[in-house]
């Protein structure tokens, strides 16, 4: 069977951050995944990805809008499609994780392959901090990156890479509302985070439970 992916169109509205990390927030666009009826695709377009990596703090505004503005049709749905690609191959890997299963062996090739094939800054510069901090090294994207329709897929792999080649891999869990099961970074005290939005789908779980005890 085809599994239908309904594309929103509406008016933009901010993207839902509650995954607390750019690469959780990255993999939780496409809503409802795992019902073939309801799933929903929130990267409908390239501009939608660059409003995206703008919003989770990956791209700065003045960027998002020379890619908008000089970003080719043809060239932004590539970029788009190797976004997707390097979505779908972070999301087998880390729902595999948070289920306690070790994740398949094609999969890790593909998210690899996504990893490598992804744009990365290659030079690194001295940064000296203001106001006391500590100065740093940092990478820096070359010009010619800085303009590329790729570059956001670049950030997202880079963003992902270190996430999940960091010991927070361990803290990423998925939201307990089987409708849900968004991921999220457990930054909770004692690690007993159950839901991507307690208002949410934490509230609605209450009430269900509630009607139930009622109902007997």
């Amino acid at each position: 069977m085809v599994m239908s992916i309904h594309t929103s169109y509406m008016s933009p509205v901010p993207f839902d951050r509650c995954g607390g990390h750019p690469a959780l927030d990255f993999v939780n666009t496409l809503d409802h995944r795992f019902d073939p009826e309801r799933r929903t695709e929130l990267l409908g377009d390239y501009a939608a990805l660059l409003r995206f990596a703008r919003e989770a703090g990956l791209l700065d505004p003045s960027r998002q809008r020379v890619l908008a503005d000089e970003v080719a049709v043809e060239a932004g749905a590539r970029a788009l499609r190797s976004a997707i690609e390097l979505r779908e191959a972070m999301a087998s890997v880390l729902y595999a994780q948070v289920g306690g299963r070790d994740p398949a062996s094609a999969d890790l090739d593909r998210l690899g392959r996504c990893f490598q094939e992804a744009e990365r800054p290659e030079n690194l510069r001295w940064v000296r901090a203001e106001g006391g901090a500590p100065a740093r090294l940092e990478w820096q994207w070359r010009p010619e990156q800085l303009r590329a329709p790729a570059l956001p897929v670049g950030l997202l792999a880079q963003a992902a890479s270190e996430l999940m080649l960091s010991d927070a891999l361990a803290r990423v869990r998925h939201c307990e509302a089987d409708t849900c099961r968004w991921l999220f970074l457990d930054t909770s005290k004692n690690h007993t985070r159950r839901w991507c939005n307690m208002k949410v789908c934490g509230n609605r779980a209450k009430a269900r439970r509630f009607q139930q005890r009622r109902a007997n």
